[in-house]
């Protein structure tokens, strides 16, 4: 096991390296030659351990490339772990010798070219296609010359292997995969708005991912329609780490850098590449995974209120995601349009759990429709109301809506978690706590009600005329008066009694003067 003590000694210093290899260049547009860096190490040990069989006797890195053992192990290599590093390729070698490297950059992008090129015409081309991609080593961020990028390589390549990660078969995936993690939620948390539409804090991601999975021992696969760095999917892995995924973690994002960063987080966590499908394109217009088996468990933070074709393009009433409600989702706000997208995907036994902007649960027009035909199908388990800036980039107390095709009941459930009793205070954010979570889940699963904080109420009384329709958790839930009580009985006579003691003062007083007065005129 690694201690905490080490993972927070080696967190320190990679984010240190982090801002020390990147000079003058902002953190954020400099992100992918650290985080490609860190993946490159890791795929290079990790493909090291695999060929070597644990066998220290075996030095793969001080092979020839054209040794005949290594071409004879070439194809199964590679069908097994999905791509094939030469010895001169691996990090180790490229970093002990970057110092006198005057080609280091055109020498990397050879290297990198040729482990993606390595899985062609083999079933992980797909998943490895590309994945180096951002990693641009003629880029100005590097420098203005080729001597300027080239120390920038050196530098970074160098810190990276200084970094001590350990004996790879011990503990070393576990490390690698926190520390790229830490260095996402960095960058993330240093990027502001950018930053939360890519990375959900993983102690939200833990809650949502409890949420989907609760009451699960096995599911077939889990999804996120806009998984972003893959956070909430690597979640999903930790909490069920003692049970079984099937067929495993499945996502789609719009960013080409955040597919490239979640791939890459697969990879890192030691989720082989046929254990994972990560898809590039637009969730709402060109949906993946549609012809494939619906999902046990579905988990998103979707972009908040972000515009899409929506009327715009009339055949979309007609999707099979849509048509069920009736209408679409407003062109200016496609947050339903994600919820609705999610519902279609969703199996009989599934549940999803999606992190909402709060207006969508009480605004009229096509979201007021949506929000009756959600209801009037029985679909919405609960809506939890989450404390505010739990987020990067946003202060907003969002929600977090939980939807499930096998309710055995006609009522909904309402937790308003926002208090002071569910979030703790760290730096610029507030965090939710192991407690906290704990705290969430458990009401989640009792579904009693609890004064000021979670309640039960049948669907017929959300969508009769007084409530029409609203999901808002203020709405069912009443908010604990924090005012202090005052008896107003006591407080009349402690004011009598102090306008007694006031008129006695002044009388008091008024004599003294009298008397100070007489005495004058008498002198």
């Amino acid at each position: 096991m690694v201690s905490t003590q080490q993972r927070a000694v080696l967190q320190r210093s990679i984010w240190s390296i982090a801002n020390d290899v990147r000079g003058s260049v902002d953190g954020w547009d400099f992100k992918q030659y650290v985080l490609g860096t860190l993946f490159y190490r890791f795929i290079s040990e990790n493909f090291t351990a695999y060929i070597t069989g644990g066998d220290e006797s075996v030095d793969y890195a001080s092979m020839a490339d054209d040794d005949e053992n290594i071409e004879a192990a070439k194809e199964d290599a590679i069908r097994t772990k999905g791509y094939f590093i030469y010895p001169s390729q691996l990090f180790c070698n490229v970093a002990s010798k970057a110092k006198d490297n005057k080609n280091l950059n055109t020498d990397l992008e050879k290297i990198f070219v040729s482990i993606e090129n390595s899985a062609n015409g083999f079933p992980s081309q797909k998943d490895i296609d590309g994945l180096f991609a951002d990693f641009d080593v003629t880029s100005n961020r590097l420098g203005n010359t080729v001597e300027a990028k080239n120390n920038r390589l050196r530098k970074v390549l160098q810190r990276v292997a200084e970094l001590d990660f350990g004996k790879f078969e011990d503990n070393q995936i576990d490390l690698f995969g926190d520390a790229y993690e830490f260095l996402i939620s960095n960058y993330a948390a240093n990027a502001g708005k950018s930053g939360g539409e890519y990375f959900t804090p993983s102690h939200v991601s833990k809650l949502i991912a409890q949420l989907a999975m609760h009451g699960q021992t096995s599911i077939n696969k889990i999804y996120d329609p806009a998984c972003g760095s893959g956070s909430l999917l690597l979640q999903a892995k930790k909490h069920f780490d003692a049970h079984i995924i099937d067929d495993g973690f499945y996502g789609q994002e719009l960013n080409h850098t955040t597919y490239n960063l979640a791939r890459m987080n697969m990879f890192l966590h030691n989720i082989n590449y046929d254990k994972f499908d990560i898809q590039l394109g637009d969730t709402l217009e060109h949906p993946c995974f549609m012809d494939e088996d619906t999902f046990d468990a579905i988990v998103s933070n979707p972009p908040y209120s972000v515009k899409w074709i929506g009327s715009d393009d009339p055949t979309l009433i007609n999707d099979e995601r849509f048509a069920p409600a009736g209408v679409l989702a407003p062109k200016s706000k496609a947050d339903f349009a994600f919820v609705l997208h999610a519902l279609n995907r969703l199996s009989s036994k599934g549940r999803a759990a999606i992190v909402c902007f709060p207006g969508i649960f009480y605004r009229g027009g096509a979201e007021q429709k949506i929000r009756k035909y959600l209801v009037d199908k029985n679909y919405v388990e609960t809506v939890i109301s989450l404390a505010p800036n739990l987020f990067f980039g946003t202060t907003i107390a969002v929600n977090i809506l939980v939807l499930s095709k096998h309710k055995t009941d006609n009522k909904t459930q309402f937790i308003d978690a926002s208090g002071e009793d569910f979030f703790k205070k760290e730096t610029n954010n507030n965090v939710l706590t192991d407690d906290h979570i704990k705290q969430i889940i458990e009401m989640f699963e009792s579904k009693t009600d609890i004064d000021h904080v979670s309640k039960i109420v049948p669907n017929d009384d959300i969508s009769n005329n007084e409530n029409n329709y609203s999901l808002s958790v203020s709405t069912y839930v009443e908010a604990k008066d924090t005012r202090e009580m005052v008896n107003i009985t006591d407080l009349n006579a402690d004011l009598h009694t102090t306008v007694t003691k006031i008129t006695q003062l002044r009388s008091d007083i008024d004599a003294i003067v009298a008397e100070i007065e007489t005495g004058k005129k008498k002198a």
